[in-house]
């Protein structure tokens, strides 16, 4: 399996279909695919490939148009002049390895008492998903709230895994599976601040993907994350580098 684009492919497919419930504009053709103007949140509105320098100024408009703030995510296989994207007033927002692991070659875990994981199925269980992430993910509420928008019209079917952590009953993490490119894409894995630091988090990891079905599972890691899924033994295949337009307005909700 070629993972690098696997890594890539998971994460395009993704944005674009949470972007594509957001109401944004689609592009998919032989010279740029990204989802534009179905959120508030930068990170969403991405170009997630590109060939050729021209589509930079297309993309840039498209934001414009929607008011919406931007984010391109630059990997191995994307052929852009970073110059040209800097100069178009695209400013570097930091990166992130793109990690994978064999599923039969996870690391369990220690085991974390009072610990149990369910997946949820139906728009009550989402509430309480979209009410813990908002405590401890990205930009918080704002975020959560829409995030969980999406996931609402996208249904609870495969490819779709959305799982809700609870210790000793109460919720406290929160992770998403999203099965394409042949793998198993993990998102959206927060445990709450209070409880962090007690193995919540890998035990959460390994806990949905054990048996998620495809070979590998692939993920884009924080700093913080990156020694638990590292102790899972998740590796360094790629970096994707982002380049965010802030726009003219970004108190859109």
């Amino acid at each position: 399996m070629d993972v690098v684009r696997a890594i890539e492919e998971n994460a395009a497919g993704l944005l674009m279909a949470m972007g594509a419930a957001g109401g944004g504009s689609q592009r998919a053709d032989d010279r740029a695919t990204w989802t534009i103007g179905g959120s508030p949140i930068d990170y969403h509105n991405a170009v997630v490939r590109a060939s050729g320098s021209d589509v930079i100024a297309e993309s840039l408009a498209e934001l414009k148009k929607y008011d919406v703030p931007g984010t391109w995510h630059v990997g191995p296989s994307m052929d852009i002049d970073r110059t040209a994207l800097t100069a178009a007033g695209f400013t570097p927002a930091g990166s992130e390895p793109g990690m994978a692991v064999r599923i039969a070659e996870l690391e369990a875990p220690r085991d974390v008492p009072g610990l149990s994981i369910t997946r949820v199925a139906d728009d009550n269980a989402l509430a309480v998903w979209e009410a813990t992430l908002g405590q401890g993910f990205g930009e918080g509420e704002r975020e959560a709230r829409w995030v969980a928008s999406t996931y609402r019209k996208l249904g609870y079917r495969d490819p779709w895994r959305h799982y809700l952590a609870r210790l000793d009953g109460a919720p406290v993490g929160t992770a998403t599976v999203f099965l394409g490119a042949d793998v198993a894409g993990l998102y959206f894995v927060m445990t709450l601040p209070a409880v962090r630091r007690r193995g919540i988090g890998a035990a959460v990891t390994y806990g949905v993907l054990r048996d998620a079905g495809p070979e590998y599972a692939v993920l884009g890691s924080s700093a913080a994350g990156r020694p638990v899924y590292e102790s899972l033994g998740f590796r360094e295949y790629c970096t994707i580098d982002f380049y965010e337009w802030t726009g003219s307005s970004t108190s859109a909700d």
